[in-house]
This record gives C-alpha cells, sequence and structure tokens, in this order.
C-alpha cells in the first residue's frame, strides 16, 4: 500500500492570517494520523509564512509519527533541520513571491549546493529526497548528489486541461518513478493531488508515498480533519 503523508502547512496558514495560536497545527497532525495518515509533512518556509519553528519542534517532540520536512537549501532552515532531526527532509526550490512550491528543484543547475546539502543532512541522520520533475537529467543528477529518495512533483498532471495531457504526464510520471527505482531510490509524488485525481498517481508501481495538503485540508474545513484524511486514505491504493 502507498503511503499517504498528509501535509498541514494551511492548518498554520488560517492560523497565521490572525496571528493567533489557533488552530494549533499539532493537534491537526493528530487528528490526521487518527485518520490514517502515514506521515506528517510541513514546510519550513524563510519567510515563516505559515509553519513555525515551533510547530517543528512540537511536532518533533509531542508526536511518535514520521515528519517530514520541508526546506529550502539554506544555510539556516539546514541548521534548523540538523537540530530538530525530522525522519526525512525534501529539499524543494523557494521563492518569497510564490503562492506556493510552482516547480521541481533544478538538480543539474544547482548541482554542488544539492550536493553539500544532502550531505550535511544525512550526516545528521536524515533521509534526504529532492523535489523535482520526472525528468531523467534530475533523477539522475539527484542519485548522483547522494540523495536517498525523490519526490516527483505531479503538478503538471493535476492542473492538466484535458484528459489527453493528464494521460501524458501519468506517463511521464510512470517513466520517472521506474527511472528512478532502477537508481536504488524512493521514490514518492506530491503536488496538486486531490480527490478526483490521486488514484491514477497511487497507481503508479512502487510509489512510496503521496505527499497531499492543500486539498485535504481543503476537506477538512468542512467535515473535519479526521474525515477528510480518512477519505483519502481510502482512495489510495
Amino acid at each position: 500500500m502507498v503511503r499517504l503523508g498528509v501535509n498541514i502547512d494551511h492548518v498554520a496558514t488560517v492560523r497565521q492570517a490572525r496571528k493567533v495560536w489557533y488552530p494549533d497545527p499539532v493537534e491537526a497532525a493528530r487528528l490526521a494520523l487518527a485518520g490514517g495518515a502515514d506521515a506528517i509533512t510541513v514546510h519550513l518556509r524563510e519567510d515563516r509564512r505559515h509553519i513555525q519553528d515551533r510547530d517543528v519542534e512540537r511536532l518533533r517532540s509531542e508526536l511518535s509519527c514520521s515528519l517530514n520536512l520541508e526546506m529550502a537549501a539554506v544555510p539556516e532552515i539546514i541548521a534548523k533541520a540538523r537540530e530538530v532531526g525530522p525522519d526525512d527532509a525534501c529539499l524543494v526550490p523557494e521563492r518569497r513571491e510564490e503562492v506556493t512550491t510552482e516547480g521541481g528543484l533544478d538538480v543539474v543547475g544547482a548541482f554542488e549546493m544539492v550536493r553539500d546539502t544532502v550531505s550535511a543532512l544525512k550526516g545528521a541522520g536524515i533521509l534526504v529526497s529532492l523535489f523535482i520533475d520526472p525528468v531523467a537529467e534530475q533523477i539522475e543528477a539527484a542519485k548522483r548528489a547522494g540523495a536517498d529518495a525523490i519526490e516527483l512533483h505531479t503538478g503538471a498532471y493535476a492542473e492538466s486541461r484535458s484528459a489527453d495531457a493528464a494521460a501524458r504526464e501519468l506517463e511521464l510520471l510512470k517513466r520517472g518513478a521506474e527511472l528512478g527505482q532502477t537508481l536504488g531510490l524512493r521514490v514518492n509524488a506530491g503536488h496538486g493531488l486531490r480527490y478526483d485525481n490521486v488514484l491514477a498517481v497511487g497507481r503508479i508501481p512502487g510509489l512510496h508515498t503521496l505527499n497531499i495538503g492543500h486539498s485535504i485540508v481543503a476537506r477538512a474545513v468542512l467535515v473535519g480533519m479526521e474525515r477528510a484524511v480518512r477519505e483519502m486514505r481510502e482512495l489510495i491504493p
């Protein structure tokens, strides 16, 4: 069975809109786990627009679940990751003006920086993944950089405007997953996955984890976090 990682960033987005203490991302994580989540994902961004340092610290100290920290390869966040010690760290590209992560990490173009960051995180006992587009050159570079895993960017598939376009993007994801596994990488996937499009991705052979956030949190606003996660869990093979 493919594992489900639930990204709770946007619980913190609601909290930060008023700069209050609620809703509590840690409580959201507890409910997600009760609903069947296998891991909790948070993105500690440089601008701290949603998840805060204290959230990551509490998730690590108060819960016994698998914690996946999405992060940019910058010294401040690298130091924080090494201090907190998440189970997994996923390196992602990050621009302050973006609403959400807009594409995969360019491992080829920033190879030395990525390699050095991977080494620093692995030195602290953290399993390292790279969030990349399903492109052979990037997957091969991820392996050379020493990554343990890749997370295939599913945004192009999720945002496809036609069935034919979705089918083309799905085929690229399948090929990327196959190549990653051939190279000995753990293969995860995520970004833009919803209740109406997750099944096809979940059926890609050999996937380890699907990381899903926005659609689950949006559903949770209406039905509660535990039920929203359970409904997603039931859709994933």
